[in-house]
């Protein structure tokens, strides 16, 4: 078949390199009006593999999901209805959807082809019988459907791409599926993109050892959308656990899937009709059966599923079709004659008895020519020799060294002479004739190609929900065999998920790629009982690398990913947000500090229980007291949720939260100060351990501006201003406080033992014995001892 034109033997050549990061989402977008403002439907299609997957939900004002999963499609073009540019109609959307994509082609089509009964009509004509059951799910999501209608609409009128009748795979996919993670929360934890260079040093990076465009394109996608349902991660982890506990099944299936081209871009040419009547000979998809013999000793349910699907009967049946018509010896090969006789020759003969004629007369053609340059060459005793290129066909070339050209000249009849160095390229008038009568073989030859391959791909039409399995199996599996590939990499440990994060000796994954050595590593512990946590600490002293640590960690978990710890627990997190940077936004006119605001402000307008949300020194775009008085209003209202939240800060005045709310908890960046032993001098050493209680640095800014060329006069100058004007930090615990805190964090680990513990009676009655000690110890430190029986 042709996709838009493209030769298909040359598409083989893009298959075979990994292009997951070439743009080529085509998205329409459409908004409902009046009452249903806010509502939206979104439908994209893969102009590399045939899916067209629709959505429809409610945004907010902010229209931070649509934003968000734009990023995700990194689409080539976007469609929306003409009628967005006009004031108070869409408005709002056109104009954030362009600020934020300004480097994709906006398309404005004509209101009236968003059309959702057409758009049923075509998911009923186009979607698979395999798939059908998504007609539940969308007949009644207007939105969704109208943004299909106008999708599938442009792409058979301006992007000349027509789908085959019932070829199409058609799903729905809702937000609430997977976690939300804003654009801006994705760049800021480098997930996908690196801040700097945009290198390698990215989570995708991490974790990349995929083998085919289709596992890279799943991974990327899975890391941008982590997983909210339990069962599923821990099905996947059981896969990546049997990876790496059999070397053998590793090892087999790597190899086996190394050998797929991009089947998402193959299955893509079979099921598009060309316009343009061109020879399509990308059948080689059918090279998925190197796996057929791989796996079968798989003992985890999601590795037999997905064999199980490679081991369909109907591969058989088109590898038997595809055989009875197409050359087994029929490749890509270098060189324009090479693909052009490989087109020529590559359906079998007696297939279709006008194809062999017309072969048989591009072969006496091409065989005059030859017989004609030889002529040439005796005649005029030069070393001729034939040549060919795709614009001037077949043509005549010599070089001349030792070969003396009589009179200094080439013979009259040598035309169309060209010379590069020592090497003269011509033709001849009857050469040009023969050219033409070559290009009337070959169009021949295409055309009775072209019908013959049709017939072919009607009769593998009937099988394209077997591919389409495939496609899903092979990516899946790929991916799965990456992540266990990165835990060889380095030491990581398979994550639970409980109600509480715990991480012990956990790393930055990034970190550790990029110095090759394992970093610094720290525990982390937030459950309901502590689920704020303030970080203080010096600059440099590792804060920010710290917070986005647990992000990553969580990320890594949510996608059935082990992560860089010695032990790990994770409660679901249905939103990851984080408040990172301090850059200005000069494409919007924001200052620091609005950036921040507004960045704060989604938080706040979309924050729920089970987020997860990083904010590193929030405030430090205006001055100290008005900065203090936002991240002081701001924490309290992010304390009504039980959100799991982290808060880097260098106001230590927000430190008093921990004596006013029994779920803040106090923590800091530890610094050591030494002396060299000549000079005196004081320095610091970062260690970049977490640990309990406020930081007990003062003026640290100064000491790192020390470490600057300013002049010392300076220093010491800013040193006695400072002195004059800071204010000692003090906390006021008062025993009604500390006794309702010790209280309160009994409460909560004894109800989080009941929901989460697993060990025996004898091992818990000594946990319960050690609760029972801290409180007891927690008590006496309020001056209000108090005993309870925990023996029972």
């Amino acid at each position: 078949v042709c996709v838009r034109g493209y030769p298909t033997l040359a598409l083989l050549t893009t298959c075979s390199s990994t292009t997951s990061g070439v743009c080529s989402v085509m998205v329409a977008v459409v908004e409902g009006r009046g009452l249903a403002r806010g509502e939206i439907g979104m439908a994209s299609i893969n102009l590399k593999f045939p899916e067209l997957v629709l959505s429809q939900f409610a945004d907010t004002g902010t229209y931070a999901k649509v934003i968000t999963r734009l990023h995700i499609l990194n689409p080539l073009e976007i469609l929306m209805p003409d009628t967005v540019r006009e004031k108070g109609k869409g408005a709002k959307l056109f104009s954030l959807i362009t600020e934020n994509f300004q480097a994709v082609a906006f398309t404005a089509i004509q209101r009236k082809y968003f059309n959702e009964k057409k758009g049923l009509e075509y998911i009923q004509n186009l979607c698979a019988p395999e798939f059908s059951t998504v007609f539940m799910e969308v007949q009644t999501k207007y939105y969704c459907l109208a943004a299909a209608s106008a999708l599938l609409k442009y792409t058979e009128f301006v992007q000349n791409c027509i789908y085959a009748p019932k070829s199409l795979k058609v799903s729905f996919k809702g937000s609430e599926q997977t976690a939300m993670i804003d654009s801006t929360s994705a760049h800021n934890l480098e997930l996908v993109v690196n801040n700097r260079d945009h290198n390698e040093h990215t989570l995708l990076g991490v974790l990349n050892y995929t083998r085919t465009p289709g596992g890279a394109r799943r991974l990327r996608s899975n890391i941008l959308e982590p997983l909210l349902d339990i069962d599923t991660i821990n099905t996947r982890l059981d896969a990546v656990h049997e990876l790496l506990q059999d070397e053998e099944l590793f090892f087999g299936m790597k190899n086996a899937i190394g050998h797929f081209l991009d089947i998402d871009q193959l299955l893509s040419v079979l099921v598009q009709i060309p316009k343009q009547e061109t020879v399509r000979l990308a059948i080689s998809v059918i090279k998925y059966h190197y796996v057929s013999n791989a796996g079968h000793s798989c003992q985890t349910a999601l590795l037999k599923a997905y064999y199980s699907s490679l081991e369909d009967s109907r591969f058989d049946r088109i590898l038997e079709q595809i055989k009875t018509v197409i050359n087994n010896d029929t490749s890509y090969m270098k060189g324009s004659l090479n693909m052009r006789t490989q087109k020529c020759y590559a359906v079998r003969p007696n297939i279709n008895e006008f194809l062999d004629i017309a072969r048989r007369a591009y072969t006496e053609i091409v065989d005059d020519i030859a017989g004609l340059v030889t002529n040439l060459a005796e005649k005029h005793n030069l070393p001729l020799r034939t040549s060919f290129s795709s614009v001037r066909g077949f043509f005549i070339q010599v070089k001349l060294e030792s070969v003396a050209l009589p009179h200094g000249q080439l013979p009259v009849e040598f035309i169309k002479v060209t010379k590069h160095k020592n090497n003269y390229s011509f033709t001849t008038a009857d050469l040009i004739k023969m050219n033409d009568h070559c290009e009337e073989a070959l169009r021949e030859i295409f055309h009775m190609s072209y019908v013959v391959v049709c017939q072919l791909l009607s009769t593998v039409h009937e099988h394209i929900n077997c591919l389409y399995k495939l496609s899903d199996s092979v990516s899946m599996l790929d991916m799965l065999l990456s992540l266990a590939n990165a835990c060889t990499v380095s030491d990581y440990v398979r994550p639970e998920f409980t109600d509480t994060l715990a991480i012990k000796q956990g790393r930055h994954p990034i970190l550790e790629r990029i110095y090759g050595q394992q970093p610094v590593s720290n525990n982390s512990y937030i459950s309901e009982s502590n689920n704020f946590v303030i970080i203080t600490g010096p600059n440099m002293s590792g804060k920010s690398t710290y917070l986005k640590q647990v992000a990553l960690c969580q990320i890594m978990a949510q996608i059935g990913s082990f992560v860089p710890a010695q032990y790990a627990s994770f409660r679901i997190a249905d939103q990851i947000f984080t408040r990172i940077g301090v850059d200005d936004d000069f494409e919007t006119n924001s200052s620091t500090f609005m950036m921040e605001m507004k960045e704060v402000s989604y938080i706040i307008h979309n924050i729920s229980d089970r987020s997860l949300i990083i904010m590193d020194e929030l405030g430090r775009g205006t001055s100290a007291e008005e900065g203090i008085g936002i991240c002081h209003s701001v924490c309290e209202f992010l304390l009504n949720f039980k959100a799991f939240t982290l808060f880097a800060t260098h106001f230590l005045e927000l430190c008093q939260l921990e004596t006013l709310y029994l779920n803040v908890e106090n923590q800091h960046m530890e610094v050591r100060h030494t002396r060299a032993a000549s000079s005196g001098a004081e320095s610091i050493v970062y260690t970049y351990l977490l640990s309990q209680g406020i930081s007990e640095e003062r003026n640290y800014g100064l000491r790192a501006a020390e470490m600057t060329a300013l002049p010392q006069s300076v220093i010491q100058e800013a040193k006695q201003i400072a002195s004059r004007v800071s204010q000692q930090l003090k906390q006021h615990s008062d025993p009604k406080t500390l006794r309702n805190r010790a209280v309160y964090r009994l409460a909560t680990r004894l109800l989080q033992a009941a929901r989460n513990s697993r060990l025996d009676s004898a091992s818990l009655r000594l946990y319960l014995q050690d609760l029972r000690r801290q409180y007891e110890a927690e008590l006496q430190v309020a001056e209000e001892p108090a005993s309870i029986d925990m023996e029972g």
